[in-house]
């Protein structure tokens, strides 16, 4: 068996990060008013963003799509081969298209345009050569050109792609921005995965009804301590008569007053921290995180604007979920 140069494949890779890392860098000194551009059309459109490509710059444009689609912009690629063959169809007068070629010269993006400009649609390019074809019929046309490519034999399209990518995500981050778009923004979009669990809100993980520790404010220490234990959170909301939060008993509370012989004689006001933590039941799942690792507790009480007790969340819950 043949002995391998690791080290030489190693090298290789390190050339290849810095060619494609230089090919994103030489990208910052060549944004212009034409880039506020493009993000001016996507910003106006009033349709849909339909990105194309063929190859791999049709791979890019599927990955911006998903991007634009993720962050509050309805977009989706085509094919331009199909496009051509009936699917170009699905293209309206108020939508906008981010074609993608490197050269600037790819025949199939070639024939949509003609059909694009007779619909109405606008048009940016994302091509290393300005002056090539497309470059010159686009509304808006953005330079993504590198010096080589990362591939050996300089041939694969890498470093080009690299930096197309790189153009396309700048865009959308923009737009995200022109637009005000939020976290909960997201966190509508991203209902699965880690991402979805990180921005649930707090109303779908909370402890409530039957979950929830509650005792009155005149319950005895017996009783509090056994809702404690039943509940299994570590920790009891304290109640007035209308259901408005008191003060909470943790076990740390009971730990500082261990000393008191007569604690169990007590009743829960007298034991009670007054003034607990308390959030709102839209407050996403890692600012509850923040916050309780900046304060220093292990749960929140979930109110409404008047106070009354709707949930507890626990840090346990959090993690458990494995959101983090």
């Amino acid at each position: 068996m043949a002995t391998i140069d690791t080290s030489t494949e190693l090298d290789l890779a390190r050339k290849v990060f810095r060619i494609e890392a230089d090919a994103i860098l030489g990208l910052i000194d060549r944004l212009d008013a034409s880039f506020t551009g493009a993000v001016d059309v996507l910003a106006d459109c009033r349709g849909r963003v339909l990105l194309t490509g063929m190859g791999k710059s049709g791979i890019i444009g599927r990955k911006i799509a998903a991007t634009l689609s993720s962050t509050g912009t309805s977009a989706f690629f085509l094919h331009p081969a199909d496009a051509i063959h009936g699917d170009l169809g699905a293209l309206q007068a108020d939508d906008a298209v981010i074609a993608l070629s490197y050269g600037g010269e790819t025949g199939e993006i070639l024939r949509l345009l003609e059909t694009i400009r007779r619909v109405g649609a606008k048009i940016i390019a994302i091509t290393g050569f300005p002056g090539s074809t497309l470059g010159q019929a686009a509304d808006v046309t953005l330079e993504c050109r590198v010096d080589e490519e990362a591939c050996p034999l300089n041939l694969a399209p890498t470093a080009s792609t690299t930096a197309a990518l790189a153009l396309g995500d700048a865009m959308a981050m923009a737009l995200l921005v022109r637009k005000g778009f939020r976290q909960e923004d997201f966190a509508n979009l991203h209902p699965g995965g880690k991402i979805g669990k990180r921005l649930m809100r707090l109303d779908q993980l909370m402890h409530a009804g039957d979950q929830l520790p509650s005792v009155g404010v005149n319950a005895a220490m017996p009783d509090v301590i056994y809702e404690m234990s039943r509940k299994g959170l570590g920790m009891t909301c304290v109640v007035d008569p209308e259901g408005r939060l008191s003060g909470i008993i943790t076990d740390g509370d009971l730990r500082r007053h261990m000393a008191d012989h007569a604690v169990l004689e007590q009743h829960a006001d007298a034991v009670m921290t007054r003034t607990p933590v308390t959030v709102g039941r839209t407050m996403l799942a890692v600012e509850a995180l923040n916050l309780m690792e900046r304060r220093k507790i292990t749960s929140v009480v979930v109110v409404s604007p008047d106070r009354r007790v709707e949930g507890v969340v626990h840090l346990h819950d959090l993690w458990r979920t494995e959101m983090f």
